[in-house]
Parts: structure tokens; C-alpha cells; sequence
């Protein structure tokens, strides 16, 4: 059969089985993965790059990090900081997704969402809130805020280099103009409605409970301190990762190697604190997204939904189109690997119909930050799973409505900054 034709029948499986649930999301990674070798679409090496990739090795990092705060009860300090001022519990989704979309902007979405995941669940033990009420809302804002500037999402830097090749460009915080009026409709959605459909946890909640309270006084002062100093570290060195020359990925496995030399945890919790099952899960879905790429599957879907507009559509609809299937498979390629397929894909719809670049992909850039729906849109996701008790469909009765905000008011802002076809 045509690998491209089975990486769809594998796509088509990982959709009804993450939907369905009745194994567990990482099993289902597994499977598809493993898969894809079986029948030749991909060889174990490429199936398997996914465990190696940069993403799973900050995820490491920062679930050892993030351990850290825990387990000296730092966390939990600084939940208690923040709800002095946030007293209810939708002042304390604004305040986290205000804080996170802003980070996100000089931080990177990933990077952000992983610093501050251990905060936020802190602030959820000592407000005594679900903390599933407040991780989503997190990683949705991640998500927003890496439309603020150039080296907020990885996606934005692929389309300001395959701009450059043609001679154009972005400014630094030009996808801003976007990406800013889309993050404050968001809070201001989950604010006044959204909040409404946020999942109740309590069991993901009870995780920080009185036994924490607990350790927090039995650990040494200087653990805590030191364990916030290398978080600090570990946020700084990832805000200048251009200038110091160290990916964030290395970054975040300094901090948590310091952590265990200086005895702040133990071996045991470092290992303890790292989260398989989103190890597992991202690997395996990275194998997927490889697999589209690969044997033009993903491309395949693009270049069908764009030749079924015709030669005379118009210049919303193309715009509406390239947004939706980059809305459409980012929420089941992770958004990076979305935006590296459809922007040479974009370009080449550009140059056919004479459309401004910029424009085209602009709106792949936007559409392709809209991974709400799915644990596996993006990576920050895919880490508040476990966390917050999560399953498939919650993701998805949060983050459709949110994408739909998302995409009206994208649909407002592109055709008026971003013409296709510009006088």
C-alpha cells in the first residue's frame, strides 16, 4: 500500500483511539509508532528520533526543576504569594494566563509553560482551586503569547527564515499585531465564559494536599531557596538562549543536574518527578508527524482542501482555508512540525496565485498556534496531562470554543493587516 495512504489510516487510528481512551494516550503513541516501522513508512531510527528530540529533553529538565519545588514545598510558597492578591478562582485563571502569555512572548511557549507548570500547581495546592481549573488556562496562554514576537514559538522562526530566502521578513514583534488582540480576547473569554468549561479534578487537585504542607517544614531553608535560585538561573539562561548560545533544552538539564549535585533532591526524586507517559506520548506522535511529512500525507491534505476551493476563490476564503487545515493539523501534529510542512507549502501557493507571502503565511504561522483541542497540539499539552488529571475530549470541550474565538478574531485582524492580494 502507498505510505502515504497508510500514514492517513495511521492518523485516522490515533485520532479515534485518543478520542475514545480506551487505552491509555501513550499506548496509542506506541502503537502508531511502532506501526509505522512494521509496514516501511519509517525506518526505528526515524521512528524513534522522537524520544531524542529537543522537546522530551527540556521536558526532562524541567520536570526535574519543577520536582525540585515540590519537594522543598517552594511551589507551594509561591501559590501562597500569589493568592494573596487573586482571591477567587477566575482572578487566578486571569492572573496565570496573563503572566504565562506575556512570558511566552521573550520566553518561548514550551519554555514558559514549563518554568511555570510547577508554580501554578503550587498556587493551586494553596488556594485549595482544582489545579486542572488552572493548567489548561496555562497552556492555552502559552500557546497565545508565542504570537507576541519572533522567538516566541519555534513555527514563527521557520516562517521568518523561509521569508528571507525570498528576500522579506518579519519584524521582531510584528506577529504581535496578531497575536496580542488574540491573547486578550482569550482571557477575557475564559474570564467571562470559558471558565465554565474548564475540567473539575478534584483528585489532580488532592495531589498537593496537607502531607506537603507537611514536608515544606521539615525541609532545610536553604533547599528551598536554592531550588527558586535555579529556577531563576534556568529562566534567565532560556530568555538569553541566543546571546549565552545554550538551547533551552540544555538549559533546562543544567538546572536539573545542579539540583541533584548540590543535594536540593535526591536522585531518586529527580527521577521520581519525571513524567513518563508524556515522555512517551510526545515520542511517539513525533514519529507520526515525521511520517506526514515524509511520505507527503501532509501535504496531500493541504493541496486537496486548497484545489477544492477552485482557480476563482475568493481572497477570504483562501485566507479561511490555509488557516483552518493549519488549525486542523496542528492540533494532531504538534504545531511545529504543522507550520515546517505547510510553510513551503504556503510559498508555493503564493507564487501560484500571486498572493503577498507574508500574508500567506502569517496565517499559517497564527492558525498553526491554535493547538487548544488535542494533548498533543503542542508541547506544553502535552505536559499538564498527567498533571491535571486530563483526558482526550477535555482538551477538546475547552479548546474548540477557544478556537473558535481565536479564529474570529484572526479572521478580523489578517485581512486587514495582511492582505493576500495588496494594493
Amino acid at each position: 500500500m502507498d505510505p502515504a495512504i497508510l500514514t492517513l489510516l495511521f492518523l485516522l487510528f490515533a485520532v479515534i483511539m485518543f478520542v475514545w481512551e480506551r487505552i491509555p494516550l501513550a499506548l496509542t503513541a506506541m502503537i502508531v509508532c511502532i506501526g509505522l516501522i512494521l509496514t516501511g513508512v519509517l525506518d526505528a531510527k526515524t521512528a524513534f528520533n522522537g524520544f531524542v528530540n529537543s522537546n522530551v529533553i527540556l521536558f526532562v529538565g524541567m520536570f526535574v526543576v519543577g520536582g525540585a519545588l515540590f519537594e522543598t514545598g517552594m511551589a507551594s510558597r509561591l501559590g501562597g504569594i500569589v493568592t494573596r492578591f487573586a482571591k477567587t478562582e477566575r482572578q487566578l485563571i486571569v492572573s496565570v494566563m496573563v503572566i504565562t502569555g506575556l512570558m511566552s512572548g521573550v520566553l518561548s511557549n514550551t519554555g514558559t509553560a514549563a518554568v511555570l507548570i510547577p508554580v501554578v500547581i503550587g498556587i493551586a495546592a494553596k488556594s485549595g482551586f482544582s489545579r486542572s481549573r488552572l493548567l489548561m488556562p496555562l497552556v492555552f496562554a502559552a500557546a497565545m503569547g508565542g504570537n507576541l514576537s519572533l522567538i516566541g514559538a519555534p513555527g514563527n522562526l521557520i516562517a521568518q527564515s523561509a521569508l528571507q530566502g525570498v528576500g522579506l521578513g518579519f519584524d521582531f514583534f510584528e506577529y504581535g499585531m496578531v497575536g496580542l488582540p488574540m491573547l486578550i480576547v482569550g482571557i477575557v473569554y475564559f474570564a467571562l465564559f470559558g471558565y465554565r468549561l474548564l475540567p473539575e479534578n478534584v483528585d489532580g487537585a488532592a495531589a498537593c494536599g496537607p502531607e506537603k504542607g507537611k514536608e515544606e517544614k521539615e525541609v532545610p531553608q536553604w533547599k528551598q531557596i536554592l531550588s527558586l535560585i535555579v529556577l531563576a538561573g534556568t529562566i534567565l539562561g532560556m530568555i538569553f538562549e541566543k546571546k549565552i548560545g545554550i538551547p533551552l533544552h540544555i538549559t533546562g538539564c543544567i538546572g536539573a543536574i545542579l539540583l541533584v549535585l548540590t543535594g536540593v533532591i535526591t536522585e531518586k526524586q529527580a527521577y521520581n518527578s519525571i513524567d513518563s507517559q508524556t515522555i512517551f506520548l510526545f515520542g511517539g506522535t513525533l514519529a507520526l508527524a515525521a511520517a506526514l511529512e515524509k511520505t507527503g500525507a501532509g501535504a496531500l491534505i493541504a493541496n486537496t482542501v486548497i484545489g477544492a476551493l477552485g482557480e476563482n476563490a475568493s481572497p477570504f476564503i483562501l485566507m479561511f482555508a490555509i488557516f483552518m487545515i493549519a488549525v486542523i493539523l496542528t492540533n494532531f501534529m504538534s504545531n511545529t512540525a504543522t507550520t515546517a510542512l505547510l510553510v513551503p507549502i504556503g510559498l508555493s501557493i503564493a507564487t501560484q496565485i500571486g498572493a503577498d507571502p507574508r500574508a500567506v503565511l502569517m496565517a499559517t504561522v497564527i492558525g498553526g498556534s491554535c493547538a487548544y483541542a488535542t494533548p498533543i497540539g503542542m508541547p506544553a499539552n502535552t505536559m499538564v496531562l498527567a498533571a491535571g488529571g486530563y483526558r482526550f475530549m477535555d482538551y477538546a470541550k475547552a479548546g474548540v470554543p477557544l478556537i473558535i474565538v481565536s479564529t474570529i478574531v484572526s479572521m478580523v485582524l489578517l485581512p486587514l493587516l495582511y492582505p493576500f492580494f495588496p494594493n
